[in-house]
């Protein structure tokens, strides 16, 4: 009698499971992130509007020059061009990069991919990292080449009233801290979005995080509500934004920044650890 020898193939790239290498996870989550609509078509909006709007508001802003509010525009431009220039693109671009941070996680809820990628990838922790390095990725990219795109933009339409180049002092780390801040305030939202997994609710979490709650806590009375404003993350982070300190500013750019990171990896914690717990 013979016997036959069958001989079990186990399967390549991600479905391998524990055994599957980090590269090939972020390989994997690159792949599900560049499919989904709405990550080109949230980042599209995100330049149109920082690019668009810093040229427009600068445009206008050079028509008008001589307009009523002269002296203080024209103290509020020497003293930080970086912001003054891109203070309206990033905040608003800030809220397109919000809502993309909460869907890169959140369509996999809704769509139930996330149980595939669960099945395929058993363990959680490794498959939240990939996604956020590869998410971070994207954005630092994206980011820095939206940021100079509009610095330089706005900075030629009002070469005549505000002279500022990336060789002045601290003026290419504010650029490009408007990168940083961006990426990590994507990632930050992203831990949102994992930890709530509805997508208006991640939403509307991270909207109320980044603008409802530093206009509550300017309303907390003495100093307690400038010290608690200046550590909540949109108010900490886009410190990195500006060209130099401020009086009266509780952290320096780079600790502001830091306590940026600090919220991020806190809330990335969090994250991981329901996810891990939880069932998809």
């Amino acid at each position: 009698m013979t016997t036959t020898s069958v001989t079990s193939a186990r399967p390549a790239g991600p479905a391998t499971g524990g055994r599957a290498g980090f590269a090939n996870l972020m390989r994997a989550e690159w792949t599900k992130i560049r499919s989904v609509r709405s990550t080109v078509w949230t980042l599209l909006i995100f330049i149109v509007v920082c690019v668009g709007l810093t040229a427009l508001i600068a445009w206008l802003t050079e028509s008008h020059w001589n307009g009523p509010h002269a002296a203080s525009r024209d103290a509020s431009a020497l003293s930080d061009p970086v912001g003054f220039i891109l203070g309206a693109g990033v905040g608003l671009g800030q809220l397109a990069i919000a809502v993309l941070g909460v869907l890169v996680m959140t369509s996999e809820y809704s769509s139930g991919v996330i149980r595939a990628s669960l099945l395929a990838v058993p363990r959680r922790i490794p498959m939240l990292a990939a996604k956020a390095v590869v998410f971070a990725l994207l954005l630092l990219v994206v980011t820095e080449i939206v940021a100079f795109c509009s610095f330089f933009a706005g900075s030629a339409i009002l070469h005549a009233h505000v002279a500022v180049s990336l060789g002045d002092s601290g003026v290419a780390r504010a650029v490009a801290g408007a990168g940083l801040y961006l990426t990590v305030l994507g990632l930050f939202s992203l831990a949102i979005g994992t930890m709530i997994r509805h997508t208006a609710g991640a939403i509307s979490t991270a909207i109320g995080v980044v603008f409802v709650l530093p206009i509550l806590s300017g309303l907390l009375p003495g100093s307690w509500g400038a010290h608690i404003n200046a550590y909540l993350p949109e108010q900490a982070g886009t410190l990195i934004t500006h060209t130099q300190e401020v009086s009266g500013d509780l952290l320096s750019p780079w600790q502001g920044f830091g306590v940026l990171c600090i919220w991020a990896a806190l809330m990335l914690a969090a994250a991981g650890y329901l996810l891990a717990r939880r069932d998809a």
